[in-house]
This record gives C-alpha cells, structure tokens and sequence, in this order.
C-alpha cells in the first residue's frame, strides 16, 4: 500500500492517545493530543490546514484539514460514537478536493479506535 509505514506511524500514534484519554472528549482534545504524540514520534505535520477547493479550476471556498502529515496523508478526526458513510464521503471529497492520494479518517468517540484508509483514485500522482 502507498505511504503504509506513514500511515501506520499515524496510527500507532491515535492508539497512543486513545489508550491515554479513551473515549468521550471533544475532537479538539484529540487533535491537541495527536499532535504532542506525532511530534513525539517524529512525524511532521501540519494542524488545521488550511486548502482552497476548486471547481473547473475556480477557488470556490476552503476546508481546513485536520493534519496534513508528511506532506502526503490527509488525516480527518471525529470523536463520535460511531462513524457513518457520510463521513467517509467528506474524507473521500476532501481527498478529491484537495488533490492528494490517500488519507486517513480516524475516531476516537468508540471504545476502541475506529481508523479507515481513504483513497483517491482520481489523484494525479507525479512523476
């Protein structure tokens, strides 16, 4: 898989940080949390990033992500008790949005970690 030892550096992160706080804090305590364990880790990121989102090449608005990490992983955080299909078409549209190939959603709302990869297969890959 492409950026697989990224991702899992994500991870092993968020699993740090639930198995520290658990469940049934606000997103905004785990984003604070995420980003004190991946610079522990050694990960370089950007919090709340923020990226314009265009249609037929006109800036239409923008989305703030909540890390950018490596320059290559979109990664979105929710604190909900269970994760729905719409919010994995707001990391897919995100990804789409915002040109990038893969992506990680990750809640912490549930007794155990919920993480998903995202791909977009639309992304145009450099060469």
């Amino acid at each position: 898989m492409k950026y697989e030892e990224i991702t899992r550096r994500i991870i092993g992160c968020a699993m740090a940080v639930h198995s520290a706080l658990g469940n049934g804090f606000q997103e905004v305590i785990y984003q604070r949390a995420l980003a004190i364990e991946m610079k522990l880790g050694g990960l370089q990121f950007e919090r709340e990033k923020e990226m314009p989102v265009y249609y037929r090449k006109y800036e239409i608005g923008s989305r703030r992500v909540d890390f950018f990490v490596e320059t290559r992983i979109m990664v979105e955080l929710k604190a909900l008790s269970k994760l729905e299909d719409v919010h994995f078409a707001q990391a897919k549209n995100y990804l789409e949005a915002f040109q990038m190939e893969v992506g990680l959603l990750i809640n912490f709302g549930g007794r155990s970690l919920e993480f998903k990869r995202v791909h977009n297969n639309k992304a145009i890959t450099p060469v």
